[in-house]
């Protein structure tokens, strides 16, 4: 029941994946965002619906047990994330093309299931040091969940030559020019 095909963004957390996601779905009319379901508490000024689905630990399990996910995990220690069957499928009823800013095990796992259909692209931060940096300015997370995302990033690096793209992003702008080639050749 392939529809369309699905673009996947992934990268250690604070190396610029949503803001290359942004830049194209502003760029490219044929793409809409997969809105990822999550255990976690809503930040800032995000939306339910818009930047996730803001669901309860009880419902995301229940999900799960009824096989509503494509895919998902256990992100951090008691939070979860996943891509919902039926927003892909809301999607490609649109007649567009899914685009996908997830972690990289998340990532992987797409790629494994929809094959020649997905376009994986791994976003490589200049190096750790800047991801670091990055991560620390946010101020968004205390000591432990700071340690913890550096941790993650640590090991999701040395999954990057498992995509099928890696995307240097030392550079922003032109980090979203090579984005913008690649997704609109994949999708010719």
């Amino acid at each position: 029941m392939q529809e369309g095909k699905l673009i996947i963004f992934s990268a250690p957390s604070g190396a610029g994946k949503t803001t290359i996601v942004h830049h194209l779905l502003k760029k490219i009319p044929a793409l809409r965002f997969s809105i990822s379901a999550t255990t976690r508490l809503k930040r800032g000024d995000e939306v339910h619906g818009k930047d996730y689905y803001f669901i309860s630990q009880e419902k995301f399990l229940h999900k799960i047990a009824q096989k509503e996910f494509v895919e998902f995990e256990e992100v951090y220690s008691g939070t979860f994330y996943g891509t919902l069957r039926s927003e892909i499928e809301r999607i490609w009823a649109e007649g567009k093309h899914v685009i996908f800013d997830i972690d990289v095990e998340g990532g992987l796992h797409l790629k494994k299931k929809f094959g020649d259909w997905a376009l994986a692209i791994f976003v490589q931060p200049p190096s750790l040091e800047v991801l670091i940096e990055r991560l620390t300015s946010r101020g968004t997370d205390n000591v432990i969940k700071l340690a913890e995302r550096i941790t993650k990033a640590k090991n999701e690096l040395k999954y990057a030559d498992r995509f099928d793209v890696i995307l240097k992003n030392f550079d922003l702008n032109i980090a979203c020019e090579e984005a913008e080639k690649l997704v609109n050749d994949f999708l010719k």
